[in-house]
């Protein structure tokens, strides 16, 4: 597994800019079948990107995949390896255990918003332009060593980009980046602008895209849709060319629980808003830290019904709120370098060395093959956790 980048804002007991849904939703637009291969029914589903394993962890659940189906957006059949810390997934599950933390994935779905060339980076690495939209990199974004050290570098490499989108701004909010060298097609998910029905084309923030080959598009191709458009990779007189497009909407099937939390990513009102692209009727919900604004993180709870989470409760969270939270990985101890305090866990450089607390252990019992639980923070150099508990497992 390639070594990411990892961050966080700060230390909480789960995840990092999760979104626990206990509402069954359709993978990237598509449809749910509300059960797992077993004959089991899906009660919860967690949407976000992963921040952690241990199987893997999306707000600070861990859902057991050993048994689960794992498909892209598209239905095709994946793997393990493609779920990797900040990587964009929507985890169909059993019930979840609040007194663990614990539930098992029936099926997995994993999927990103964008995969183009790297047209500009800014000055300061705060972003970067890809097929005509800027990705805003976070504190919390994870960057595959894919990728060259420096951001300056990605100019012109194709990456793919797993992101939520800041409704504020315009802009995506990269959860993870990685390199996508040699992708056969490019992909981008956005809302329709500028469409010209007779020169066949349109925009997504200012990528123009030409549609006159394709034959088979969404109800209601207009301005203002959502949609989710493959690409050719190389433009034809300054426009892209879509090979495919598809609803980009994400549906809700019924649930008596649903939880959400993430970016409020389209606002009416107050009361009524998206999360992520899900529908939220907050009419009748107590709204603490209000109010809610486009680009906000909230958690919601509540039910699902009809496509929309009818809210019982919402909360705004801030920027110190312990609901932003750090990386969890539970694995194995690998090359341990007592000398300079590091060791290898799922693919990850930990160190040791700063002011942590050891737990069911010392320092002294930390080996190669023993089994660990690692919270922490990233380093300054952007490719380390920095652990601040260690708990030694079984």
């Amino acid at each position: 597994m390639n070594q990411p980048w990892i961050t966080a804002r700060r230390w909480g007991l789960g995840g990092v800019a999760a979104v626990l849904a206990a509402a069954l939703m359709a993978a990237c637009g598509g449809g749910g079948s509300g059960g797992g291969s077993d004959g089991t029914t899906a009660t919860a589903f967690a949407s976000g990107p992963i921040s952690g394993f241990g199987s893997i962890i999306v707000d600070g659940v861990r859902f057991d995949d050993s048994g689960a189906e794992i498909e892209n957006e598209d239905g095709e059949r994946g793997g393990s390896d493609d779920l990797k810390l900040g990587t964009m997934v929507e985890i169909e599950s059993g019930a979840i255990d609040d007194s663990t933390g614990r539930a098992k994935a029936l099926r997995i779905r994993f999927g990103s918003e964008i995969v183009g060339p790297v047209a500009s980076v800014a000055a300061d690495n705060s972003s970067l332009v890809v097929l005509g939209q800027t990705v805003d990199l976070k504190p919390e974004t994870v960057v595959d060593d894919s990728l060259p050290a420096d951001p300056q570098a990605w100019a012109g490499l194709v990456v793919e980009v797993h992101a939520l989108m800041d409704a504020s701004t315009g802009h995506y909010v990269a959860t993870r980046i990685e390199d996508k060298a040699g992708a056969l097609l490019l992909k981008l998910r956005g809302v329709v602008s500028g469409l010209d029905t007779t020169a066949q084309t349109f925009q997504i923030g200012d990528a123009l895209i030409s549609y006159a080959g394709v034959t088979d598009l969404p109800p209601l191709f207009a301005d203002g849709l959502k949609v989710r458009v493959r690409l050719q990779t190389t433009q034809v007189e300054g426009k892209w060319v879509a090979v495919s497009i598809r609803s980009g909407v994400r549906k809700v099937e019924d649930h008596d629980v649903a939880r959400l939390r993430g970016t409020v990513t389209d606002l009416t009102d107050e009361t009524h808003f998206e999360v992520n692209g899900v529908p939220v009727d907050a009419s009748a919900a107590r709204i603490d830290n209000g109010p809610v604004t486009k680009g906000a993180q909230v958690e919601v709870r509540g039910t699902a019904k009809d496509g929309t989470v009818i809210a019982t409760r919402v909360k705004v969270l801030r920027e110190d709120d312990d609901a932003i939270r750090g990386i969890e990985l539970h694995g194995t101890v690998g090359e341990l370098n007592t000398a300079d305090k590091t060791f290898v866990l799922r693919g990850v450089k930990v160190d040791y060395s700063g002011t942590l607390v050891f737990k069911d252990g010392a320092e002294a019992d930390l080996a190669d093959g023993v089994q660990v639980e690692v919270k922490g923070r990233l380093s300054s150099d952007r490719s380390t956790l920095t652990a601040v508990l260690i708990e030694f497992e079984g």
